[in-house]
């Protein structure tokens, strides 16, 4: 026993360096410059891209964690690496809206294999241990190895691509390759697996555990999606806003680094945060950051605007690890992965509702102006989700 536990706490540093790999993104500091200049899409077309990503993850998502629950959290991590790979191969070929749409569906797929799969992973090999109070620390930690290596990915994101266009692309392959190797070493802790009553029966069962009868549950993934998608919006818009400012192509890797750098270190201080605060003064302070970052972004302009950025990043470091902890201890074992997967599916659902607008804001109107009209939307949508979760705080832990 003593044996199989020291093998399966492997996983946990495992699970630190695939989250590493994973976000090791050498295209994302410049991709979007990539879609506009190599492959000639407008930002309303990007937006839309990125839509259908969001699709490709909506009909892949519940789906994949439902499998993932019954196949093995391991199994699941290594197909999405698989399909990873594949993805970022088609992009060495790429020409066309079609293609890249190819090798996006590709990467969104993989990305709803390992949505949820991994921290669901993590939970279930801390439980084996009789530590799972410490989940919010570890997954802390995984978020920032994440950010670390998206950091380090874009350090030299714009020297790469200004030498060769498609070299981030290739050295993307290879991540994905050491990603493979690494998952495939993974151990499946052992768990409960719920009874098969039919597939349509327990997708069903867990949807309407996680937004109809469990309240606290049903507004915690509420309010996470939508600050999520408040950090989200800025990926895609941050570097077409600071071409337009003025910012050197040389800068893009290192601002970059420094916003990955940023998520990275609030994730690892999100738990001390969380302890001093508070949930509700947590939530309080996600909103003020979100304000004064697009109010910023909105306004500032300039070629420094970009540090209104790090307001955001700074709000998505903290809010992860905490939402994922209040999310996880409401999660029985057998259906763990299924309603992260929920969690994901309400934020890609948000997102194919609202990333087009959002780009044809940006096209017709500026980035700026479109900041200035999301900034709107999230005074109007936040505060009243807000005051939900928090009436419905704490969330009482479900026994199994």
């Amino acid at each position: 026993m003593f044996s199989d536990m020291t093998i399966a706490h492997a996983n946990i540093r495992k699970l630190y360096a695939f989250s590493f790999l994973q976000m090791t993104l050498f295209p994302m500091a410049i991709i979007t410059l990539f879609w506009k200049d190599h492959i000639g899409l407008s930002l309303t077309q990007i937006l839309l891209l990125q839509g259908i990503l969001s699709i490709s993850m909506v009909v892949m998502e519940y789906p994949s964690g439902y499998i993932s629950d019954r196949i093995g959290y391991r199994v699941s991590l290594t197909l999405a690496s698989l399909l990873g790979l594949a993805g970022w191969g088609v992009y060495t070929v790429a020409n066309s809206f079609v293609d890249v749409m190819a090798a996006e569906i590709l990467i969104g797929t993989s990305l709803a294999f390992i949505s949820g799969s991994d921290s669901a992973l993590l939970y279930e090999t801390l439980k084996q241990e009789e530590s799972e109070q410490h989940y919010e620390r570890h997954q802390g930690r995984m978020s920032g190895c994440a950010q670390g290596g998206e950091a380090f990915g874009s350090l030299f994101a714009g020297l790469l691509y200004a030498y060769m266009p498609l070299l981030p692309f290739f050295l993307q392959i290879g991540v994905w390759f050491l990603a493979l190797l690494l998952t495939h070493s993974m151990v499946e802790p052992p768990r409960k697996i719920a009874p098969h009553s039919g597939h349509l029966a327990e997708a069903w069962r867990t949807a309407r555990y996680a937004f109809v009868e469990n309240k606290g549950l049903r507004y915690t993934i509420l309010l996470n999606t939508v600050l999520g998608i408040s950090s989200f919006y800025p990926v895609w818009l941050i570097q077409p806003y600071m071409q337009h400012a003025g910012v050197p192509l040389t800068w893009f890797g290192p601002v970059w680094c420094v916003a990955n750098l940023t998520v990275a270190f609030f994730s690892l201080a999100s738990h001390r945060a969380n302890g001093f605060l508070g949930e509700r003064f947590m939530v309080l302070l996600f909103l003020i950051l979100i304000a004064v970052g697009y109010l910023g972004l909105g306004i500032a302009g300039g070629v420094w605007g970009f540090l209104f950025y790090y307001l955001l990043t700074s709000m998505r470091g903290l809010r992860g690890p905490m939402m994922l902890n209040l999310i996880q201890k409401e999660c029985p074992s057998a259906n763990r992965a299924g309603i992260l997967s929920l969690q994901s599916l309400s934020f890609r659902v948000l997102f194919v509702c609202t990333g087009p607008l959002a780009g044809l804001l940006a096209d017709r109107g500026g980035v700026r102006h479109a900041f200035q009209y999301m900034l709107i939307g999230f005074l109007v949508v936040l505060p009243p989700l807000a005051w939900l979760f928090m009436k419905n705080l704490p969330v009482p832990v479900r026994k199994e």
